[in-house]
């Protein structure tokens, strides 16, 4: 087995990256639907349809914190001319 280069961080980052992103999708999904489900088996309890009501709130906000961050890092990229999606190293 040949020992880890630094070149290799690349495809490590990539990966990390992709995964997070993907988790937040995921997770952002299962919370609409939790509050959804709650929402709709409330019935007439305000306290819980008051509760359903933020779950649903925080994963929006949450969803849109998630979309914010990555609009930034693609504006600031195109501001300064660098790619701030993608990682790569430069070994002489």
């Amino acid at each position: 087995m040949d020992p880890a280069k630094i070149s290799d961080l690349e495809g490590v980052f990539t990966s990390v990256v992709g995964v997070a992103l993907s988790a937040a999708g995921i997770a952002v999904l299962v919370m609409l639907l939790v509050g959804g489900f709650k929402y709709l088996s409330a019935g007439d309890d305000k306290d819980a349809t008051a509760k359903a009501s933020k779950t649903i709130t925080y994963a929006i906000g949450g969803l849109v914190l998630v979309l914010s961050a990555w609009i930034i890092l693609n504006f600031l990229g195109n501001l300064l001319g660098v790619d701030l999606g993608s990682f790569s190293t430069q070994v002489p």
